[in-house]
């Protein structure tokens, strides 16, 4: 839109442009415009990293890309037209994947999930006794279990093992809940515990004196402005008990028991062929309890990671 405004006294004509007009030169769009005017703006360097982030943003997503093609291909295609694009498009691949993999993709949530409610538990509570209390060797017990972090977890394999067949728990989902929960435990204390103490002591005080035991000022108090960290360290155990492959290898025998990772390795025809497609496909559905779990949790998990970052 274009408007013409006199002037006073002079007969003459200004325009005024809005948002909506286009340049004269070449009739492009002004967001075209702005567009060219902000890189004109931009020095050398950052034009620079724009482009090293973009490289590298295009590096990230060519493999999901090319894993949403391999997923609707059979395996002649893949094999005699690797780098091609489906032709025909191979739609009934999500329907063999769903098929194999809906089953495991439950035993990796329900053994995920509870591992990872446990841990978050345990580790809050025990997080909130090292931050708010004093007792004799706290230090000492606080330094042992840290140290435990300098142990990798490959070295345990055995000896755990070991310790879940002779309870009996072999095969089952206890097999996997209760080493996770305890697995995860060091790190997710060191988080809980570096936040819990930075919270300000005036609101214990005042929950003391109102007549609030310990257990009410824990669930009112530190949990409700602690809920940025609570949810990062439930990410990062959901995620890393999710993505488990070792260990459900050793200790789960039954398919019906089995989880998502070692599910997918599977993905077997009845003469003992792989079938890529079907498997591929699988990966992308697998991925999706992973996505939902982002899209609801990120910006308190983010929080959470900035917030631990500031306080530590």
């Amino acid at each position: 839109m274009v408007q013409a405004r006199g002037g006073e006294g002079t007969g003459q004509a200004a325009t005024v442009v809005t948002g909506e007009t286009l340049d004269g030169a070449g009739g492009r769009p002004d967001s075209v415009t702005r567009f060219a005017h902000m890189l004109s703006q931009l020095s050398s360097g950052q034009i620079l990293m724009y482009a090293i982030l973009i490289v590298l943003l295009f590096i990230t997503f060519v493999p999901i890309i090319y894993l949403v093609a391999l997923s609707l291909k059979d395996n002649g295609q893949i094999y005699g037209r690797f780098w091609s694009m489906p032709n025909p498009y191979r739609w009934e691949n999500f329907a063999l994947g769903s098929l194999a993999i809906w089953r495991p993709i439950l035993n990796s949530i329900l053994t995920s999930g509870s591992s990872t409610v446990a841990t978050v538990v345990l580790a809050s509570l025990s997080g909130y006794v090292f931050a708010r209390h004093r007792f004799p060797g706290k230090e000492v017990i606080y330094t042992g279990i840290l140290a435990l972090l300098m142990i990798p977890p490959i070295l345990t394999i055995i000896p755990a093992y070991v310790l879940i067949l002779n309870m009996g728990l072999e095969n089952t989902y206890w097999a996997l809940i209760l080493p996770w929960t305890s697995g995860g435990q060091v790190f997710a204390l060191l988080l809980c515990r570096s936040f819990f103490a930075t919270l300000p002591e005036e609101f214990f005080d005042a929950a003391r004196i109102d007549g609030a035991s310990e257990l009410q000022s824990f669930a009112q108090i530190a949990v409700p402005l602690s809920a940025p960290i609570l949810v990062t360290v439930a990410v990062v155990r959901l995620v890393t008990t999710y993505n488990q492959f070792m260990w459900p290898l050793v200790v789960i025998s039954s398919p019906k028991r089995q989880v998502v990772a070692v599910a997918l390795t599977q993905f077997t025809s009845e003469i003992g062929v792989t079938d890529l497609g079907p498997q591929m496909a699988g990966y992308i559905l697998a991925s999706i309890p992973l996505i939902v779990l982002f899209s609801f949790g990120m910006r308190h998990y983010v929080r959470g990671l900035t917030a631990g970052g500031l306080k530590a």
